[in-house]
């Protein structure tokens, strides 16, 4: 196991010519034995700092460091990581077992009966006990995906690095698969920093999520951090599905006014004194069908997903989503109105993206109570 500190981490592609700045003043401790996710959309910055922790980058400025020791210019076979990718990447004339067993013979100077050994202990940890003498063409997706973290696992590394490595699976698999590295890497104890686009998937692994931007880390914090206290209005779109409903509100004395007649008085005016605009954000899930509600709109769709309906409207020019009760189906064409509660509201100023309000913490509130009444 290690602590991995980055300081400062800058990465730049390019001649004199034409720079493109990949990975920009990135600050990142990611604790011992820690499950840390990488998320943010294509072209963020993820897998290049990935590949710099790594060592299959080079960086332009910055340090990393592993338990105190600099491991910045140090080339990858000396850094003690084992990396899982996207494709899996095993070696299609091998078995299994070879698969799983190349790293340590490549490596060490054990013996082919303590290699073996080593091969079955870690084949059975992950299931594929009875799959060493076939080949990867042989295999499912899901079987490859454990023989790439097979080959991974087996060389005992202080760090383990995995890129986008369920992206190739189908929905229900890559549920499946989430819960079983989850379980795994907290019965290995090992840091693991995970790299997906996929926001539902970091939220479920992750102990905590770094969220990035244009090369930029914008927050990092726990899947309810992110999700409850986002610092800017990227976070707060980026996180959580279906999207926030986002939109300029004016400001007149306490009341928010927006497009399609939306109004609503603040009982808490300090939070917007001084400003003539705001961005507005309402989560979906906080949005419920009520007469007199401040978001009156039109329906446009419903997706009716068995447990809840997701309702698609339009307030104005303003597309918005609500996730209401299964049992409600309004028409297409039909007016109705939205309700929500003061503490669900999101405000962020509208130059620099920044929260000047998230949720509050009724939900943690709410769960230390029922700890506290159970133990």
């Amino acid at each position: 196991m290690a602590t991995i500190d980055i300081t400062k981490l800058r990465k730049e592609f390019g001649d004199d010519g034409e720079q493109i700045v990949a990975v920009d003043d990135f600050n990142l401790t990611i604790r011992d034995g820690e499950f840390l996710v990488f998320v943010g959309p294509s072209g963020c910055g993820k897998t290049t700092t990935l590949r710099c922790i790594a060592g299959l980058e080079d960086v332009t400025s910055g340090t990393i460091e592993f338990d105190g020791r600099d491991v910045t210019d140090q080339r990858a076979r000396e850094r003690d990581v084992a990396m899982v990718f996207q494709n899996y990447a095993l070696y299609p004339h091998m078995t299994v077992r070879k698969n799983i067993a190349f790293p340590l013979r490549l490596s060490t100077k054990q013996s082919s009966a303590e290699i073996d050994e080593q091969v079955e202990d870690v084949a059975d940890l992950l299931g594929i006990g009875t799959l060493l003498e076939q080949k990867p063409r042989e295999l499912s997706g899901g079987q490859q995906q454990r023989v790439a973290l097979g080959r991974a696992i087996i060389r005992d590394p202080e760090v383990f690095l995995m890129d986008e490595p369920l992206s190739n699976l189908d929905a229900k698999l890559r549920s499946k698969m989430r819960t079983e590295l989850q379980e795994l890497q907290s019965e290995l104890d090992v840091t693991t920093a995970y790299v997906t686009h996929d926001q539902t998937e970091a939220m479920a692994m992750g102990d905590r999520i770094a969220v990035l931007n244009g090369g930029e880390l914008q927050q990092v914090g726990t899947a309810s951090e992110v999700y409850r206290s986002p610092t800017n209005e990227f976070v707060a779109s980026f996180i959580g599905s279906p999207s926030i409903n986002l939109f300029t509100a004016e400001v007149s004395g306490t009341t928010l006014s927006g497009p399609g007649g939306f109004e609503y008085t603040l009982e808490d005016g300090s939070l917007v004194t001084g400003r003539e605009s705001v961005r507005m954000g309402i989560r979906p899930e906080d949005m419920r069908l009520e007469a007199g509600g401040a978001v009156p709109s039109t329906v446009t769709v419903v997706e009716q997903m068995g447990n809840e309906n997701f309702l698609y409207a339009e307030m104005g020019d303003i597309d918005i989503t609500a996730r209401i009760e299964s049992v409600m189906n309004p028409e297409e064409g039909t007016d109705v109105e939205f309700g929500f509660d003061e503490s669900d509201l999101y405000l962020f100023d509208v130059n620099t993206s920044e929260a000047l309000k998230t949720k509050t913490g009724e939900t943690d509130v709410a769960y230390e109570k029922y700890i506290g009444e159970t133990t």
